[in-house]
C-alpha cells in the first residue's frame, strides 16, 4: 500500500463531508466546485500555513508533531477511530524507511479452540486481513464452512464480495459489504506493507465494482459491538448481537461471538440451526492445533 496516496484520499474523503457551516466557518460567497471545505479552511482551523497543510495532504508527512495531527482531526471532526487511523498513516518518514519484515504467521491456541466449543452461540476468531481462523460448529453453520476451504479463501471479505451465498445471507448486504471495506481500510493503515493485504485488495477490485466503489470512500471501521441481520437458508432470519474481544498476545486476533435476544425467535431459530449442525469436532485434530495461520 502507498501511505503517501492512503493519507492523500483519506484526508481529502474527510474534507468533502464537511461543509463551512458545519466547521462553524463565516459565509463564503464564492462559487464552490467541489463539495465540503477547501485545503485552506482546514489549514485555517487547524492553526497551521496552508503550504504545510497541504504538503501533510500530499503524504510529505515527515517531522509532523502529534500536535498538528491532533489539531487536524479537530478541524476534520474524526472520530476516535479516523483519528487513530491518521497517526497511523502519517508515521514520519524515518520510521517507515527502515526495513519491515512480513508478519508472523497467527496461531490459534489449543485454548482457544476449547473456548470456541465451549459457547453455546455462533463465535470464531478473525485474524489479518478479516482472515477467519477459527470458529465453532455454529460459527461455521451460520455463515459459511470455512474450513472446508483453501487456506486463501478462509477469508471474510472474499466471503462478502465474492460467493453470492453472501449475498443472500446479509439482510442488508450493503451495509455489510461497507463496514467490510472500512474494517480493511483500518487494517491497511496498521500494515501498509503487508503482501497479502495487497493481493486481497488487487483481487477484490478486479472482480468487485462495489468493493471499488467503497474502497474510494476511504471509511474506516473499528468493530466492537452491533447487530448482524441475516436471512440463513435453513432457518430464516435471524438478528444476532456481536461482541468483538481481543485476544491476549496478538493485537491483530479477535474473538466475535453472536448472541440472540433471550427467548426470542432468532433464539428459537438458533436452537434448530444447532440441532441440525454436525458434533464432530470443529476444531483441527490436538497435533495440528498450533499450527501456523499466515
Amino acid at each position: 500500500m502507498d501511505r503517501s496516496s492512503e493519507i492523500r484520499e483519506f484526508l481529502r474523503t474527510r474534507r468533502a463531508r464537511i461543509t463551512p457551516d458545519q466547521a462553524g466557518l463565516a459565509p463564503d460567497l464564492r462559487v464552490r466546485r467541489v463539495p465540503g471545505l477547501r485545503r485552506e479552511e482546514v489549514a485555517q482551523l487547524a492553526g497551521v500555513s496552508v503550504d504545510y497543510y497541504i504538503r501533510l495532504e500530499r503524504g510529505r508527512t515527515q517531522g509532523v508533531s502529534e500536535a498538528v495531527l491532533e489539531a487536524v482531526a479537530r478541524a476534520l471532526q474524526l472520530d476516535d477511530t479516523e483519528r487513530a487511523h491518521l497517526f497511523d498513516l502519517a508515521q514520519p518518514t524515518a520510521t517507515r524507511a527502515r526495513p519491515r519484515r512480513p508478519p508472523n504467521p497467527q496461531r490459534v491456541r489449543p485454548v482457544m479452540y476449547r473456548a470456541l466449543d465451549s459457547l453455546s452461540v455462533p463465535a470464531l476468531i478473525q485474524g489479518r486481513r478479516m482472515d477467519v481462523l477459527a470458529a465453532n460448529r455454529l460459527g461455521y453453520a451460520l455463515f459459511a464452512d470455512f474450513q472446508a476451504r483453501p487456506h486463501r479463501e478462509r477469508n471474510f471479505a472474499r466471503f462478502v464480495f465474492l460467493d453470492e451465498a453472501a449475498r443472500a445471507l446479509y439482510t442488508d448486504w450493503e451495509k455489510a459489504a461497507g463496514d467490510c471495506v472500512a474494517t480493511l481500510h483500518l487494517y491497511a493503515g496498521r500494515h501498509p506493507d503487508d503482501p497479502q493485504l495487497t493481493e486481497l485488495i488487487g483481487e477484490l477490485s478486479l472482480h468487485s465494482d462495489t468493493f471499488r466503489r467503497l474502497w474510494a470512500d476511504h471509511d474506516v471501521l473499528a468493530h466492537a459491538t452491533g447487530t448482524k441481520r441475516l436471512h440463513h437458508p435453513l432457518v430464516g432470519d435471524l438478528t444476532l448481537d456481536y461482541v468483538v474481544l481481543a485476544v491476549e498476545g496478538d493485537p491483530d486476533q479477535s474473538l466475535v461471538i453472536l448472541t440472540p435476544e433471550p427467548a426470542s425467535p432468532s433464539a428459537e431459530a438458533l436452537d434448530i440451526l444447532a440441532s441440525w449442525t454436525s458434533t464432530s469436532p470443529t476444531g483441527p485434530h490436538a497435533t495440528d492445533e498450533t499450527r501456523p495461520v499466515v
